[in-house]
């Protein structure tokens, strides 16, 4: 058996060894942090990080310590997220509403330790991003139950910023007044046009009348200052919370899986790294097509072509030139290999205009 003092020396020297390994280590974590900041990326990748754990694993010749190197890997892992969330303090996020609103909840949720600045419109927390005010805009591109949010399609089309992230946030409205309010006493619901019309049985079934708002939370603000107690709101647990109404009624969704998908735009374009194929890999496409017969069916044709499985194909009229559309698909699949390329340099010669907005991986933040 090994000297007590010599196995204590060893552990000295490789702990000397790991100091310098892991000063190295933080540094390429900066650089990793300000380009996510720059990206409009989160912190935590889920699935990246346990590749990393698996095939760093097998670099373990002693089967008995790989669950400790495993365990070491993953502490080593969370100390460097933690490292990386100080960048992202100092990170803006625009988003639409204010505090409560669902893409707030989205923009807590992609980035945990940001400042979050509010904006009344889509438009304006898209143009704080494309000025250079902040560093991402959190938006939401569709609803299960409502369908896509056009405005924001068309600022996809029309705008210079590029998805670098998409993530589901489950949406449970409810109905929310001020404190003492019953039922019978509510006449009238305001919210956003979206969620009106994903609580429409729930809204005819009370007879309710309806008034759009520009957003949920602010419809409970509106609500909370309002001298009224017939008037309720539609919005988050959270947002009555924030504005001190009572839940009437909770979750009054018509359908219990409502759910919306936000996007993170940010003025540079994100290439997704992966340490080995990923079946999560994802990009957006707008493009435009002449106006001739079979030229939108040859532009499908070419992604089919190329293997590339289509999940979304919408059309938005084109505000310049009446009758005419741009097309916006989201296909599963690297765009980023030679195969891409060459779909890409295909659709370039057919389209008359053609944008990559964006390449990610699915869902995986935590």
């Amino acid at each position: 058996m090994q000297d007590i003092k010599e196995s204590r020396k060893i552990i000295n020297e490789v702990d000397e060894q790991m100091a310098r390994l892991f000063e190295q280590r933080m540094q390429a974590c900066e650089q990793i942090a300000l380009y996510k900041k720059e990206n409009g990326l989160s912190v935590r990748d889920s699935e990246r990080e346990e590749q990393v754990v698996a095939n760093n694993a097998k670099l373990i010749q002693n089967p008995a310590l790989v669950p400790y190197y495993k365990d070491f890997i993953r502490s080593t892992m969370d100390v460097s997220c933690h490292y990386q969330a100080s960048f992202m303090r100092k990170m803006r996020v625009a988003y639409c509403g204010t505090k409560g609103a669902f893409a707030h909840i989205a923009a807590k949720r992609m980035y945990p330790d940001a400042e979050y600045i509010a904006f009344s419109n889509f438009q304006d927390a898209y143009d704080a991003t494309q000025k250079g005010d902040c560093d991402c805009s959190v938006l939401p591109l569709e609803n299960s139950y409502a369908g896509e949010v056009g405005e924001v399609m068309d600022l996809i089309f029309s705008g210079d910023l590029h998805v670098n992230q998409v993530v589901d946030v489950a949406i449970a409205h409810n109905l929310i007044a001020k404190e003492g309010t019953q039922i019978e006493d509510i006449k009238i619901v305001v919210s956003h046009p979206q969620a009106l019309a994903q609580c429409e049985e729930y809204i005819k079934k009370h007879g309710f009348e309806t008034r759009a708002y520009s957003n949920t939370a602010l419809a409970a603000k509106y609500v909370a200052e309002a001298q009224d107690a017939s008037v309720a709101a539609l919005a988050s647990d959270e947002t009555a919370r924030i504005f001190s109404l009572s839940i009437v009624q909770s979750h009054v969704n018509d359908n219990p899986n409502n759910t919306t998908r936000f996007a993170a735009f940010s003025r540079a374009e994100n290439v997704p790294v992966s340490i080995g194929k990923r079946e999560d890999e994802n990009f957006i496409l707008a493009f435009t097509v002449q106006n001739e017969s079979g030229a939108l069916a040859s532009a499908l044709n070419i992604i089919g072509a190329h293997n590339f499985n289509m999940r979304t194909l919408r059309s938005r009229p084109m505000k310049d030139l009446q009758w005419n559309y741009y097309f916006y698909i989201e296909a599963e699949g690297n765009v980023r290999t030679e195969n891409g390329r060459d779909m890409l340099q295909e659709l370039s010669a057919l389209c008359a205009k053609l944008k990559l907005v964006g390449s990610y991986f699915a869902d995986n933040v935590r």
